[in-house]
């Protein structure tokens, strides 16, 4: 079993900036990659950010030179640092892992607002 916590959501005024992180335990070496998604009330999740490994990355459109992904080698640990925010990036940001044999694993989630 993999456990995913995030940490670090907050309220934040637009152009402001924020840091999520997020841990994983239990069985680490279950976990092929890590990233984040995002959910807006009345809106389906969405990728945000995977970071399949330590040279690849995969943002969302609307994120795009804003977030940044990152983590450790070892897998158990990945963070989202998000720039120039905007009210539209409210939402509640959610930790994902891939996990061997094609199963997933999702975090709790933290709540994002971004407003004046």
């Amino acid at each position: 079993q993999v456990q995913l916590v995030e940490s670090g959501g907050g309220l934040v005024q637009p152009g402001g900036s924020l840091r999520l992180s997020c841990a994983a335990s239990g069985d680490i070496q279950r976990i092929n990659y890590m990233g984040w998604y995002r959910q807006a009330p009345g809106k389906e999740r969405e990728m945000v950010a995977l970071r399949p490994n330590n040279s690849s990355t995969n943002y969302a459109d609307s994120v795009k030179g804003r977030f940044t992904i990152s983590g450790d080698n070892a897998k158990n640990t990945v963070s989202l640092r998000m720039d120039s925010l905007k009210p539209e990036d409210t939402a509640i940001y959610i930790c994902y892992a891939a996990l061997h044999l094609g199963y997933r694993a999702w975090g709790q989630g933290t709540q994002v607002t971004v407003s004046p």
